[in-house]
C-alpha cells in the first residue's frame, strides 16, 4: 500500500466565486468517516492524506483491476444543493485536486436536493473499441488556430439527447487526461498524450467537424467518437501542471497551419493507427523524448506549433517573464489583474507597489495566487501564471459587469407576461437574454448570450437548453412556465450565492464631484464614502484621493475623459477598459456608462 494526496476546491461562476464554508465528509469503501473539514475564504480544504494501492499497479498494462483508491465524497452548504461524488480515485504518490461546483438553490425551494456524479474507469482500462474519424480540411475551417474559451462539450454520442457542458479550454484538457490515462505515468508520456488530446479538441474546433454538420457542439465526451470527458472528475496535479505550460501548443505537419488529426487509443485491449497510449510508457521508459514518441506514431514532419488566440483573453502574453525588478505596463496590467480578483479571493496580498513596479508586494500577492490555483508558487509571471490570472480576471470581472448591469435592468421579481419566440425582440428579450447569461455563470450546461435584444436561434437554444435542465417541454418558447424558472432560478442564485467582498478603489477628486455624485457613479452610499475616508464635512478638494467601496465600478464618461486618463486614474488599462466594455476604438461619448475592471 502507498498514500496520496487529496485537496478539495469548492469554486462556482469559472472559479470567480470561492465558496467559504462548505462542509466536506470524505468516507472509505465501509461508510467510515476519515475527513470532516470546512473550505476556508479561497474555497479550499486543507490537504489530505488517504491510502492507495500500489503505484506499480497503475505502470502494468496487464493489470486488469483498479489501479487506484476509491473513496465517497459528501459536500454540503447553505443554500446550494449537496454533491454526492462516489468514487474520488487516489493515485499512490499523485496529489489530487478534487474541484466541487455546487449549485444554487432555487428561490422558492425550501429542501436541497442532492447530485451524484460517478467516475467509472479510465478510457484506457476500456476494452470498447475506438473510431475516431477526422480530417485536416472541413468544410469550414479558421484561417488561423484558436483556442477555444469556453469549448463547448456534448456529454453523449453525437445524434444523443444529452446536454452540453461550458468548460475552459485548459479544464477541458486537464479533465481528459486524467479520464484517459493514468496521472503516475512517465513525463515524457504524459506529455505525449496531452499533445495528442489537445491537438485533437482544436482539429475538432479548426474544422469545425460538429458545427459545420449543424450540431451545436465543439466535441464529444465519447471515446467511440472523441475523448473522455467526465464533468467534475478529480483532476491531477502531474497532468495540471503540464497542461497550463503546454495548453495553447499542438502538433501539426510542417508547412501546414492545421492541428495534425491526432487519432489514438490505449494500444492493448484496442488497437487504431494511431498513438498507443500504453505505448508511450514503453517508449518513455526507453528514455525517448516527447517528440521522439510523438513521431513514432505520426509523421516524421510533424512539429510543436503555439497560437497565442485565445478567447476570453484580454491581453496576451507578452514573451517576458515577469519577476522581482520587472517594469512596465504589463506589470501594470498584472497588478490591476490581482488587485481586482483580490476582492474575490482576500487571501491575496494588497499590492502596494508602484503601478507598473515589480516590487516585494506584487511577488507576494502572485506567489499566494499560484498557490490558490495549482500553479508552482515562485512569484514569477511565466506564460501559465499570466494565461491563468487572466482567466480569473475575466470571469471575475465579468460576473461582477452581469451583476451590475442585473441593477441598472431592474430585475423584479415579477416575470413579464410576455410570450416569447424565435422572431421576438425588445426590451423583454433583453431581460430574457440577460437572466440566462447571468444563470450561465452557475450551471455550465446553459450556454452564455450576446443581449441584442433579437431572439434568433442561439437564444433559442439557451431557452432550450435551461428547459431541459428544469424539466420543462423543450419547446425554445418562453412562455409563463418558462419565466417563472427563469425567475426562480435567478433569485435563488441572488439570494443564495454570497458576493465577495466589498472592493476598494482609489479617486482622484475632479472639478464638479459631490460625494452625492460619487456615490450615484459608484453604486455605494454617501455615508459609505464618509466612514472609508474619516470625512466630518461633505466639502472636497480637487485632487483630493478618496477611497470609494465598490465591487461592481461603472463610471459616466464627463467632459475631457479618455481612456488614457482613465486608465490613470483607476490603477488600469486600456486595453482592459476596452476589453470589459466591447469597446473596438478609443472614442467616448460624454454621459457614456463604462464598467471599470478593478
Amino acid at each position: 500500500m502507498g498514500t496520496g494526496n487529496l485537496i478539495i476546491q469548492a469554486r462556482t461562476a469559472e472559479d470567480a466565486l470561492p465558496l467559504n464554508g462548505v462542509r466536506v465528509r470524505i468516507r472509505n469503501h465501509e461508510g467510515t468517516v476519515l475527513y470532516d473539514m470546512t473550505t476556508d475564504e479561497s474555497g479550499e480544504t486543507k490537504q489530505i492524506t488517504l491510502e492507495a494501492v500500489d503505484r506499480g499497479l497503475s505502470l502494468d498494462p496487464s493489470y486488469l483491476g483498479k489501479p487506484y483508491s476509491e473513496y465517497s465524497l459528501e459536500a454540503e452548504a447553505e443554500g446550494f444543493n449537496s454533491l454526492y461524488i462516489a468514487d474520488v480515485q487516489i493515485f499512490d504518490g499523485e496529489n489530487a485536486i478534487q474541484p466541487v461546483a455546487l449549485t444554487p438553490m432555487l428561490a422558492s425551494q425550501i429542501i436541497p436536493l442532492r447530485q451524484e456524479i460517478f467516475f467509472g474507469r479510465h478510457a484506457v482500462a476500456m476494452t470498447e473499441p475506438r473510431n475516431q474519424a477526422g480530417s485536416l480540411i472541413g468544410p469550414r475551417v479558421f484561417r488561423q488556430v484558436i483556442i477555444p474559451n469556453p469549448i463547448t462539450v456534448h456529454l453523449g454520442t453525437p445524434d444523443s439527447s444529452a446536454s452540453n457542458v461550458q468548460v475552459s479550454f485548459p479544464d477541458y484538457v486537464k479533465n481528459v487526461a486524467s479520464s484517459e490515462i493514468y496521472p503516475t505515468w512517465p513525463q515524457t508520456s504524459l506529455e505525449a498524450n496531452i499533445y495528442a488530446i489537445i491537438t485533437f479538441a482544436l482539429n475538432r474546433v479548426f474544422t469545425q467537424w460538429y458545427r459545420s454538420r449543424g450540431y451545436n457542439f465543439d466535441i464529444t465526451n465519447s471515446t467511440a467518437y472523441d475523448q473522455y470527458f467526465v464533468y467534475g472528475r478529480t483532476i491531477y496535479e502531474s497532468i495540471s501542471q503540464i497542461v497550463d505550460k503546454v495548453f495553447n501548443q499542438y502538433i501539426r505537419r510542417q508547412g501546414q497551419i492545421a492541428p495534425f488529426f491526432t487519432a489514438f487509443c490505449n494500444g492493448t485491449t484496442v488497437t487504431c493507427a494511431g498513438l498507443s497510449q500504453w505505448g508511450t510508457v514503453t517508449l518513455a521508459n526507453q528514455g525517448m523524448s516527447t517528440m521522439q514518441i510523438l513521431s513514432y506514431y505520426y509523421p516524421s514532419d510533424i512539429e510543436i506549433s503555439q497560437t497565442n488566440i485565445i478567447t476570453g483573453i484580454v491581453v496576451a502574453y507578452p514573451g517576458t517573464t515577469l519577476r522581482l525588478g520587472s517594469t512596465g505596463l504589463h506589470v501594470q496590467v498584472i497588478q490591476t489583474y490581482l488587485n481586482r480578483i483580490r476582492g474575490n479571493y482576500p487571501a491575496i496580498l494588497h499590492i502596494t507597489d508602484d503601478p507598473g513596479v515589480f516590487g516585494s508586494s506584487t511577488q507576494e500577492a502572485v506567489s499566494e495566487f499560484q498557490m490558490i490555483f495549482n500553479l508552482t508558487a515562485d512569484g514569477i509571471v511565466g506564460r501559465e501564471t499570466w494565461n491563468k490570472i487572466s482567466f480569473i480576471y475575466v470571469a471575475v470581472a465579468k460576473l461582477a459587469s452581469l451583476d451590475s448591469e442585473g441593477t441598472a435592468l431592474g430585475i423584479g421579481t415579477v416575470p413579464p407576461n410576455s410570450i416569447l419566440r424565435v422572431g421576438s425582440s425588445g426590451v423583454d428579450v433583453i431581460i430574457l437574454q440577460y437572466i440566462i447569461s447571468f444563470i450561465s455563470e452557475f450551471y455550465t450546461t446553459i450556454p452564455e448570450l450576446a443581449q441584442d435584444g433579437i431572439f434568433g436561434s442561439q437564444t433559442a437554444q439557451a431557452v432550450i437548453a435551461f428547459q431541459q435542465m428544469m424539466g420543462l417541454a423543450p419547446n425554445g418558447i418562453v412562455g409563463p412556465p418558462t419565466w417563472s424558472a427563469l425567475y426562480d432560478t435567478y433569485w435563488g442564485i441572488k439570494v443564495n450565492v454570497p458576493p465577495p467582498e466589498t472592493g476598494v478603489i482609489e479617486y482622484v477628486v475632479m472639478p464638479g464631484d459631490t460625494l452625492w455624485l460619487l456615490a450615484q457613479r459608484f453604486n455605494t452610499s454617501v455615508d459609505a464614502i464618509r466612514a472609508m475616508n474619516n470625512l466630518t464635512s461633505d466639502v472636497l478638494m480637487i485632487g483630493q484621493v478618496l477611497r470609494i467601496p465598490s465591487t461592481a465600478i461603472t463610471y459616466t464618461v464627463m467632459p475631457g475623459d479618455t481612456l488614457w486618463l482613465l486608465a490613470q486614474r483607476f490603477n488600469t488599462t486600456v486595453y482592459a477598459i476596452m476589453a470589459l466594455n466591447n469597446l473596438t476604438s478609443d472614442m467616448l461619448m460624454i454621459g457614456q456608462t463604462l464598467f471599470i475592471g478593478q
